[in-house]
């Protein structure tokens, strides 16, 4: 029962962390706005926009990748019987997967894609953990 309780938990964390990631996503871009005129809801789009974009328009899709991992393994260790680490490095794993796909297909700055797939994916996930971790 444990093994499929863990399964279940990295399920339920991989849905939290994706819900968190779109609502940053989706928030970031009215709070940050995008250069006049930039289309950034496709890679062309993006990609034309690329000299354009400040440091600034990166911090919200880090944020995302971020705290949508952190989420994610949160829910993931916290509904885990046993494995927690495991639950909560599993769905960091897969969100730096998606990751390291999403900057193959979307164009980014080398340093934000070395940023982002070093620091905003597996160190979130083990601080997720972390977070889940019963008080004693």
């Amino acid at each position: 029962m444990p093994i499929l309780r863990l399964l279940l938990a990295i399920v339920a964390g991989l849905i939290a962390g994706s819900a968190v990631n779109m609502a940053l996503v989706m928030a970031g871009g009215h709070i940050v706005a995008p250069p006049a005129g930039a289309d950034m809801t496709t890679a062309e789009g993006i990609r034309a926009a690329l000299p354009q974009l400040a440091p600034r328009h990166f911090l919200f899709p880090f944020l995302a990748h971020a705290l949508g991992t952190l989420a994610g393994a949160f829910v993931a260790a916290r509904l885990a019987s046993r494995y927690k680490p495991v639950g909560a490095l599993v769905v960091g794993v897969f969100f730096l997967a998606g990751g390291m796909l999403a900057a193959r297909m979307i164009p980014a700055p080398a340093w934000f894609i070395a940023a982002d797939l070093a620091c905003a994916y597996l160190p979130f996930a083990w601080l997720g953990y972390l977070l889940a971790r019963p008080r004693r």
